[in-house]
């Protein structure tokens, strides 16, 4: 149904990457999300009076800030969508992930006094009426439940929106929570025994595991995470592509919200290229990644020289040599030598992986050690990077 919606209400629909786009399906997700929710809410709440269950009341009052949420939510994709401004000036995308965290916030918050009311009642249990109303509403907020489960989900990685993630995380978290209520209430019926306090408990856990998990998912790129390794492998494989490309190092990759994202990258190209073709084909590559990617990117060219007797294979040696004798993924790159009379200076740069089981230092001792048994004339001079 949202996505029948969109079809006929958004637009140019498919453009995901659109700021327009993306806010106009914010805010028709937003307002499926309010309608939905506030009439399970009332179907809940109808429910609980029926039965005296508290924890089905409780589950309504869920719902109802669930409708909460999707609120912040649709503000959020409306106030991300603001174009840059002199104090902001790559934008206001990462409002998405304030919006996100900002969910989280509640559904923790509903968890904490589902949690106090269960205690209670475990404290003073009452009975709880069964009727097939009262468990027929539950059936129908759980298939509810997953349908807004599905499309905020397909949502949420379409659009690449942290806020809709969150939001799909605490539909299936309340399908799971409904589902203990009407055990409990089938249970409390049948055996007499008086659980509802119990189950209350059991959809407080749930809910509070998934606020953590919602704030968690929000929290990583508002800190500054690393990217998807998805995105960078179809950056480096474009940027690859060119012919004039030797090598890719140093890149960088900022991220500004969904969709926002800014590249920075060093290419290796041969020293005795003509240096206005290398820029042109450096532009060509800047351009390609923003259509393809909607990455804005500024690519630096490294020269290096790969006609030499002796650099080419004293660089492919070395590399080899570190491979071999310390780890796989290790490369290098800005490789250079200074000749003098008594020794010869290799430069270079060596990358290893932030969880490399060696120290920096450590690893420079052994890379200059390793060059020196190789070729004793040989001293290296080296960087220690991090992918």
């Amino acid at each position: 149904m949202l996505f029948f919606l969109a079809r006929r209400l958004i637009p140019n629909c498919d453009q995901t990457a659109s700021p327009p786009v993306r806010t106009a399906y914010g805010a028709l997700s937003g307002a499926f999300g309010i309608a939905l929710n506030v009439l399970l809410c009332l179907g809940k709440l109808v429910a609980g009076m029926i039965s005296g269950s508290i924890a089905i009341t409780a589950d309504a009052f869920n719902n109802l800030s669930d409708a909460g949420s999707s609120l912040i939510s649709m503000i959020g994709f409306k106030l991300s969508a603001k174009k840059p401004d002199p104090g902001h000036p790559f934008g206001h995308g990462r409002i998405e992930y304030v919006a996100g965290l900002l969910v989280s916030l509640v559904i923790i918050l509903m968890g904490v006094e589902l949690f106090k009311t269960s205690i209670g009642k475990i404290s003073s249990p009452k009975p709880v009426t069964f009727s097939l109303l009262s468990a027929g509403i539950l059936l129908a907020s759980m298939a509810v439940k997953l349908y807004m489960y599905s499309y905020n989900k397909k949502l949420g990685r379409m659009l690449e929106s942290p806020a809709l993630e969150a939001t799909a995380t605490d539909c299936r978290s309340d399908v799971l929570s409904t589902a203990v209520v009407l055990i409990a209430m089938v249970l409390s019926h049948f055996t007499g025994l008086h659980i509802d306090g119990w189950a209350g408990l059991m959809v407080s856990a749930a809910i509070l595991w998934a606020g953590y998990s919602a704030a968690r998912d929000t929290i990583n790129p508002l800190l500054g995470q690393s990217p998807d390794p998805e995105l960078v492998r179809s950056i480096q494989q474009q940027v690859l592509s060119a012919p004039e490309v030797i090598g890719i190092h140093d890149m960088i990759i900022h991220d500004y919200g969904p969709g926002r994202r800014i590249v920075s990258l060093h290419v290796e190209v041969s020293a005795d290229g003509d240096i206005l073709l290398l820029h042109d084909a450096v532009d060509r590559l800047e351009h390609q990644l923003m259509d393809t990617l909607n990455c804005e990117t500024v690519i630096h060219m490294d020269p290096i020289v790969t006609d030499d007797a002796l650099v080419s294979p004293l660089r492919t040696r070395i590399a080899v040599l570190l491979q071999e004798s310390i780890d796989p993924a290790l490369q290098i790159h800005d490789f250079r030598i200074v000749t003098g009379p008594s020794h010869t200076n290799v430069i270079f740069d060596a990358v290893a992986p932030f969880d490399f089981r060696m120290s920096d230092e450590a690893l420079k001792e052994e890379i200059t050690r390793l060059v020196r048994e190789m070729d004793p004339s040989l001293y290296a001079v080296v960087c220690i990077d991090h992918a």
